[in-house]
Parts: C-alpha cells; structure tokens; sequence
C-alpha cells in the first residue's frame, strides 16, 4: 500500500514538473534567444561595424591598388563637401569625400588646430576620368616611370572610392619632417585614418610614400594598422 502511494505521490510530482516546464520555457527560450542576439550583436560591432557608427566596415576596407581597380562608372554613396578649408586651386569635384569620411575629417582637422597645426584639405574624390587626364599629364610632363610612381592610373586610385584625401599645409610644403606631416602620422589613426602609403612600404602598396595621403578605414582597422606598422593591404591579408 505504501509502496502503492509512493509510486503515486511521484507520478504526480512529475506531471506537476512537466507542466512547469511546459508554462514556463517559452519565456526561458525568449531569455536564451535574446542573449544569444546581444552576444551576436556585439560580435558584430567588433567584426564588420565600425566603432562610431552602422556602417558596413567592408565599404571602408574597400581595397583599391595596382591589383584590385575600380569600374569606370563607379561612384561613391553619399559624395558630400566636409566643413574644413580648402587650398585653392582644388577642383569642386575634389572637394567632395564620401559620406562617412566627412564628420572624422572634420574632427582630425579640427583637432589638429587645437595644437597649432594648419591642415588643409588638397585632393579628395576623383572620378574615373579626372583620374585618367591626372595620370595622362603626368605622363606627358614626367614621363610613364615617374607617373607611374606616384600617380595611379584611371581605375586604379584610391581617390576614386572618396575614402581618402590628400592633405597639405599653409605653405604646400607636406613632407615628412614638417610639423604638420608629423602631427598627422602619430594622430590620423585617432579619428580612423591611416597614412596609406607609408615610408619604405613601396613593395607592397605600389606607391612611394606619401605623407600627405591619409585613407578612412575606421578607428578599430586604423589603430591595429598604426600600432603594427603595416598598410591596408598587410591588414586584408592577417
């Protein structure tokens, strides 16, 4: 008889169970699927977000060089004029960046100011056809070897995606040694750009150095490229 009750006391004890677990678990589910989302989404920050904003981190590590070019009717999304001067003789075309690279421009050059240090903007976007007259007068004035050196040819530059721009100072005087060249060397990565084509690094960008071209690519990539010393390509490529 005892046995008899046991047996049923322990039925009962287990249906009373299941039913628990039948009213409760899609609440228990709810919780586990929402922090499995957070935990997703901060992943995702991490990996293909940048740190300040919702844009796509693959447009900003969009890689442009002597290997990988661009279509003659590609255009940048959101060409907009940023808020910083100007050295005159620059085209309105060239005045022009991506969206995404005119509020940390403005800051950079901003911020440079607050140290004393003048920068100016000198060349942003250039379509698929200025690019390929910049290329063809360099030819004629420098010769193929020179222009090759130092100017992309149509298709093949950076300044086509607007993602960078070239920078230069009262005197247009940009070179390494300038305080105006230092203080963007050691700062840029603060505001997620990087020298693109640094010193020494000819091999693998294709391009002598230029202290005066900086290239967005977000404070995450741009930090990890400046606290290693590498460039965009050595980056794509760990």
């Amino acid at each position: 008889m005892k046995n008899g009750l046991k047996s049923v006391l322990t039925f009962i004890i287990i249906i009373c169970g299941f039913l628990y677990l039948i009213k409760y678990i899609p609440d228990f589910k709810g919780i586990i699927s929402d922090s499995n989302e957070k935990t997703q989404s901060v992943s995702g920050n991490n990996t293909y977000k940048d740190d300040q904003n919702d844009t796509d981190i693959k447009s900003q590590l969009l890689l442009v060089n002597e290997e990988h070019g661009l279509e003659q009717s590609y255009i940048p999304k959101d060409l907009i004029i940023p808020n910083i001067k100007f050295t005159s003789g620059v085209s309105n075309e060239e005045n022009h960046v991506a969206g995404i690279v005119a509020k940390p421009l403005e800051q950079l050059v901003s911020e440079a100011k607050k140290d004393g240090i003048i920068l100016l903007g000198n060349s942003g976007y250039r379509s698929y056809k200025t690019q390929e007259n910049t290329y063809n007068n360099r030819v004629l004035s420098e010769g193929e070897k020179l222009a090759d050196a130092y100017v992309a040819k149509p298709g093949y530059s950076e300044h086509q995606t607007g993602l960078c721009i070239d920078i230069t100072n009262q005197g247009k005087y940009f070179v390494k040694g300038t305080k105006e060249a230092d203080w963007l060397a050691k700062n840029c990565y603060r505001f997620g750009f990087i020298i693109r084509y640094p010193y020494g690094k000819k091999n693998i960008t294709g391009i002598e150095y230029e202290p005066w071209h900086i290239r967005y690519v977000g404070k995450n990539a741009a930090k990890y490229i400046y606290d290693n010393k590498i460039t965009l390509e050595e980056y794509l490529a760990k």
